[in-house]
């Protein structure tokens, strides 16, 4: 049977399976737009938007960039309330992380819920709202970072703005603080740095194909900027020799001052992601 027109001109999601099996969110707004995740668990997503959590990097006892990358997430059919959302002509799913397997309360032995929408406009935004809760009995700290992979044309061709004058920590160099010192941030070589207390906005300028990515956030004081350029990018298995020319990470992030939750405290953080063209 045919869909309607109506039908044709409505947000969609639906559930779907991947080669392994694996349940999957498929989000698709009524332009044609889409979300969809490419998962090889219970190794991390190369691309896309890991969340890692509660820990960035090897910054604490855990394993790198913290578990909730590597775990299954459940879709919440009854999340709770959000009233500052608007869902007029967006797609959106709400997913779930709860500690209550034993891995995870084995190794970080704390009550949390990390309640996550995923929303896609109209306009072709992208939108995740992230809540942890506390709900044990004593305080714990948590960092976090979106992190986000960008395609572009090529690193050569880029410039990152919005990061001017900037104290960073350098993790090539052991986390030393530095102060950018360029009007822009253009890239001849490997780079793994946390931007601090940066703008609620920050734009990715890929020259070549003429677009913006504008990365808005809330909650989410730092920045990440990573690319592993030649050398590292073929240490990686899962990241092709040449790739690197062609991603660029630039993350929403908590982490030089990890939040502190009491009992029953929630913490909130938005990042949005939204293209421009230019003529």
């Amino acid at each position: 049977m045919e869909a309607s027109s109506d039908d044709e001109k409505r947000p969609m999601v639906d559930l779907v399976k991947d080669k392994n099996g694996t349940d999957q969110v498929l989000l698709q707004n009524p332009k044609g737009a889409s979300v969809k995740a490419n998962s090889k668990p219970p190794h991390p997503v190369r691309g896309g938007i890991p969340i890692c959590f509660p820990q960035f990097g090897t910054r604490g006892s855990l394993e790198q960039h913290g578990f909730a990358r590597n775990k299954m997430w459940l879709v919440e059919n009854d999340p709770p309330a959000l009233p500052s959302f608007d869902s007029t002509g967006k797609a959106f799913v709400d997913l779930v992380l709860k500690s209550s397997d034993e891995d995870t309360t084995r190794i970080w032995p704390h009550c949390f819920e990390f309640h996550l929408r995923v929303s896609l406009g109209l306009d072709g935004n992208l939108t995740l709202i992230s809540r942890v809760r506390n709900i044990n009995s004593k305080p714990f700290s948590f960092s976090i970072a979106y992190h986000t992979y960008f395609s572009i044309s090529d690193i050569s061709e880029v410039r990152v703005e919005g990061l001017e004058t900037l104290d960073y920590l350098d993790n090539m160099l052991d986390k030393e603080r530095f102060t950018e010192q360029g009007d822009a941030l253009t890239f001849e070589s490997e780079i793994d740095r946390v931007y601090l207390n940066s703008k609620d906005v920050v734009a990715v300028f890929d020259h070549e194909r003429k677009r913006t990515f504008l990365i808005e956030k809330e909650g989410l004081p730092d920045v990440v900027v990573w690319n592993p350029w030649d050398k590292k990018a073929k240490a990686l298995p899962d990241l092709g020799d040449e790739e690197y020319k062609q991603m660029l990470c630039v993350d929403g992030a908590a982490i030089e001052k990890p939040i502190t939750l009491k009992p029953g405290e929630e913490w909130t953080g938005k990042l949005s992601l939204s293209l421009v063209l230019s003529t």
